[in-house]
């Protein structure tokens, strides 16, 4: 109705209606094999997969045309582009290719016939994958394949791919929130907002069916070639060279005097592009003053070398547990600044508390590999026995201080525990810590870095030398193959309190949570300058400046969701974590989500924020 209130042509809205089925479609075959639209295609294993979800059957032939050997990724752009010029095979070409073979018309293809063809001419098949077909009883009798019965099933399986792959994007809530287009491999989930309460709380999977508006179907990734934009905000903010690097936090010597306590920990980048980290549960005996900072942590120091995660940007969201972990409440989060501290001080009550660290990605993300030569984890002595490298014997040392929580120079089951999770994905249980025990140096039932190492060099005795384990350990860790740390962030978190002695325990190892997200939301929302679109009041951008990190939250008030285009071409110096100047966000209805953290790209220089947000 609003496409003919519009005043459109009739082609024009058929037009419109197939290009919008079309991507659809793509983006449904996408989120059927991928986590995210923003997440790219990372082999031709997986675009042969996607292209199959979208009812394509490409031959080796077809996926090399689009995979070439200078391709490393393909992104959702890429793969609309693929789909638009690989059309789907129709049931007349398929009935036209069988009839080449069938030369009397009799409707059968006998099975020698059948196999000599597909295992010798074209794209051979395996013996085995036209046994295959041969097998199946649907369309084979007495010796012979019924084509046309084979050309039906091709078709309805082909449809039964694309449907199974929309209702999956339909059902399931999370997936339509998600941005589209070749964004940085970085998703935002959406926050659902009650309507009687201010406060965010988490998306439950609706079956919403907003009223179609114009422009829907799919976020144009390129905004700057969208339609003449209907309703927009613009944002400017100038930031002074190395701003902002100290804002009122008080050097811990003040409060030196407190009782402390410590906690180590680590961000890891995933392969799609998500951070987890360690959390974290405070516990506060009585109500104090209490002083708690975050920082990147400064392993070793090695002259003339500089190590990337130390530029990482980091926080800790401060929430206070209530009866069930659902319903932890924002306290408050480390905006005060101390060079590459990030701190806050204030009064809590007795209790437990979480620490949810948190960092924007912007400096964090997926780089591209240096072709440098792979470093040497081992090599065999003059006696022939096994021995660690020195450059590898320095890499497990500074793991060893990363992984050793507490900072006590040992390891508990329990950080050894994190360790395994991370790279083997399995935990190490009370009756295989005694094993160790047996065989590795250990102090007070907590394995010593000798221990450690020793541990290692038996990992590459039990593959004779193969270091493929050692590196897949290294990989999962963050180190490149030159055995440097590049998508990962060891940090330091130290809670200080004036009355009582505080305790702080890592719980766990895992994603950015939705009570992170919120915590995220609510803070901007809370304490940033907010501005509602001109021409349409329903959609309030709010703008927060931390420190040297400016962060976005758009929030929703409509009862349709929307598409955003965010334009940030006249900023300067600047770096998001979109990894664009111009990207397009869906934002559900009645909710909110973060439209982009940035940072300055050099700190030494001027930086402006720029952005304009648009709704098509």
């Amino acid at each position: 109705h609003k496409l003919l209130r519009s005043g459109g042509s009739p082609a024009k809205m058929s037009q419109r209606a197939e290009e919008a089925i079309f991507y659809m479609n793509c983006r449904a075959a996408y989120l059927a094999v991928l986590k995210s639209s923003l997440e790219n295609i990372k082999s031709k294993e997986q675009l042969s997969l996607v292209l199959q979800q979208a009812g394509r059957n490409p031959s080796q032939k077809t996926v090399n045309k689009y995979w070439t050997s200078q391709t490393t990724t393909l992104n959702f752009d890429d793969f609309c582009t693929i789909l638009k010029q690989e059309k789907p095979v129709t049931k007349t070409e398929l009935l036209e290719a069988f009839g080449k073979i069938d030369t009397d018309n009799s409707g059968y293809i006998l099975h020698d016939e059948l196999y000599r063809i597909l295992t010798t001419r074209g794209e051979k098949m395996t013996p085995d994958e036209v046994s295959a077909i041969t097998k199946q009883a649907d369309f084979n009798c007495s010796g012979k394949l019924d084509y046309n019965k084979f050309c039906d099933l091709y078709m309805t399986t082909s449809e039964q791919c694309c449907k199974t792959a929309r209702e999956k994007l339909e059902v399931d809530g999370r997936l339509r929130q998600q941005q589209f287009g070749s964004q940085a491999e970085t998703s935002s989930e959406g926050i659902t907002l009650p309507v009687s309460k201010p406060s965010p709380r988490i998306p439950r999977k609706s079956d919403h069916r907003p009223a179609p508006r114009k422009g829907d179907g799919r976020a144009p990734s390129r905004p700057s070639s969208a339609p003449s934009c209907k309703a927009s905000v613009s944002t400017t903010i100038s930031m002074g060279a190395g701003s902002n690097r100290n804002t009122k936090l008080t050097e811990p010597d003040a409060v030196k005097e407190w009782q402390c306590a410590q906690s180590k920990g680590c961000f890891y980048l995933e392969e799609d592009g998500e951070i987890i980290s360690h959390k974290y549960k405070l516990h506060l005996p009585q109500r104090s003053a209490v002083c708690i900072t975050i920082k990147p942590l400064n392993i070793r120091q090695v002259e003339g070398k500089s190590y990337r995660w130390l530029s990482v940007d980091t926080a800790l969201y401060i929430l206070k547990e209530n009866e069930t972990q659902e319903n932890l409440q924002l306290v408050s989060f480390t905006e005060q600044q101390n060079k590459e501290m990030f701190g806050w001080k204030g009064e809590l009550g007795s209790g437990v508390y979480w620490l949810l660290p948190f960092t924007t990605g912007c400096r964090l993300k997926k780089v591209k590999p240096q072709m440098t030569g792979e470093a040497k984890l081992v090599y065999r002595g003059e006696d022939g026995e096994l021995a660690l490298t020195k450059e590898f014997r320095a890499a497990l040392l500074d793991i060893f201080e990363m992984i050793d929580l507490d900072g006590n120079g040992l390891l508990s089951l329990e950080e050894y525990n994190f360790f395994e999770l991370r790279t083997s994905g399995e935990k190490c249980d009370e009756e295989a810590w005694a094993v160790c025990k047996e065989n590795f140096d250990m102090k007070k039932n907590e394995l010593t870095r000798q221990g450690f190492m020793d541990l290692n060099l038996m990992e590459a005795n039990d593959r004779e030398g193969d270091p493929s384990d050692l590196w897949v350990t290294l990989f999962s860790l963050g180190y490149n193959k030159a055995l440097e740390m590049t998508e990962a962030c060891p940090f330091v978190i130290d809670v200080y309190a004036e009355r009582g002695k505080p305790r702080i325990k890592a719980v766990s190892l895992e994603a950015g949570s939705s009570q992170l997200n919120r915590a995220v939301c609510k803070s901007v929302v809370s304490k940033g300058e907010a501005k509602a679109m001109d021409g349409c009041e329903l959609i309030i951008v709010y703008t927060y400046r931390a420190g040297r990190r400016i962060t976005a939250v758009i929030e929703n008030k409509s009862e349709n969701k929307v598409i955003v285009h965010v334009n940030n071409e006249q900023s300067k110096n600047c770096l998001s974590n979109r990894g664009l100047a111009v990207f397009a966000v869906e934002v559900a209805p009645k909710s909110m989500m973060v439209s982009q953290h940035v940072v300055p790209l050099n700190e030494q220089e001027e930086w402006l924020y720029n952005c304009v947000h648009s709704l098509v």
